[in-house]
């Protein structure tokens, strides 16, 4: 039962990789018509207001009485609204090919966090593959002629801390996963950031009197069907599996799978946009998968060996309770 539980984080981590991929292309839709402020409180609208359907119906359950919500409203500070809200304004101030460059180190990122707070503990060969996962995506932007101007330091900051804002969420919700159930995290989750965005936005409109700009982009069609993507699939979806994920996974682990998305948006840049896949694209989205799959291969093998029946004393030092365990735990 446990690996199939660990197959299906397994899955689930692909998935949002794709997932995530696809999201760059329908956010640069979605944005033409609307700011990104008002982007996020539709995003989150659908995202909450979908799942509040089977909540309402009692398909869902919730049980939040005697749990410490005050470590959901903390986590919901990190992602969605810290995450969002430094992406948006980082991107004022840098491009979208340095957000994609530092958004990269987010592996990183988490697997020091997950180090300090949760005690994770990663070999060498993880370590680099992990960083061989980040060189990746960097040898991609860089051969396309990206980089970094460093003149843009708000903006680089910013973006930096966005990459603690998501990894310190991976770290707080691995250690919540004890305490609440993956739905009940989500829905917390969704609707906080529905809310906070609604109200900034509401008041942003207002305080300008624009609040007529709020509705227009409701006129076209290209918007709703990107929002309805970015709510349905890329935000409640994949708070939902990332939540489940990290209750089977480490966050170290899962954390690395987000550069596979930087493969998906050249795969749907190439499909749907006509951009050219080159060499450098093929080589750096080889080096990604190769850090992916050595990150969560190349761990330590611990195996403990069931003593002989013929021994009828049982060690103290077995697991607390005289009992040996049998298994090879993959670490």
């Amino acid at each position: 039962m446990k690996n199939k539980g660990l197959k299906l984080a397994y899955l689930f981590s692909l998935l949002n990789a794709a997932i995530i991929g696809f999201s760059f292309l329908l956010t640069k839709i979605a944005l033409e018509y609307a700011h990104p402020l008002d982007t996020l409180t539709y995003r989150f609208a659908v995202s909450f207001g979908i799942m509040s359907i089977p909540v309402a119906f009692g398909w869902v359950k919730l049980k939040y009485r005697g749990k410490p919500l005050y470590k959901v409203l903390l986590l919901a500070t990190m992602y969605p609204l810290g995450f969002f809200t430094l992406q948006a304004f980082g991107l004022q101030h840098a491009t979208s090919a340095e957000g994609g460059i530092l958004y990269a180190f987010t592996p990183v990122v988490t697997m020091i966090f997950a180090s300090l707070f949760l005690k994770e503990t990663t070999t060498l060969l993880q370590k680099m593959s992990i960083f061989l996962s980040v060189f990746g995506v960097i040898f991609i932007f860089v051969m396309k002629g990206s980089g970094i101007d460093w003149s843009n330091l708000t903006g680089i900051i910013l973006l930096i801390l966005t990459c603690a804002a998501f990894a310190g969420y991976s770290v707080m919700a691995r250690s919540l996963t004890k305490e609440f159930s993956p739905a009940e995290i989500t829905y917390l989750m969704l609707g906080i950031g529905f809310v906070v965005f609604l109200i900034v936005s509401l008041t942003k409109h207002a305080s300008a009197g624009t609040l007529d700009r709020l509705l227009s982009p409701l006129a076209n069609g290209s918007f709703i069907l990107s929002i309805l993507y970015l709510g349905a699939i890329s935000s409640l979806v994949t708070a939902l599996t990332s939540n489940y994920i990290l209750s089977k996974m480490e966050a170290s682990k899962m954390s690395v799978f987000s550069n596979l998305s930087t493969i998906v948006s050249i795969a749907a840049g190439a499909v749907f946009l006509g951009e050219e896949v080159t060499v450098y694209h093929l080589v750096g989205s080889a080096l990604i998968i190769a850090g992916v799959i050595g990150a969560n291969r190349l761990g330590k093998t611990k195996v403990v060996v069931k003593p002989s029946h013929k021994h009828k004393r049982l060690s103290p030092s077995s697991d607390g309770e005289g009992t040996f365990m049998s298994e090879v735990i993959q670490k």
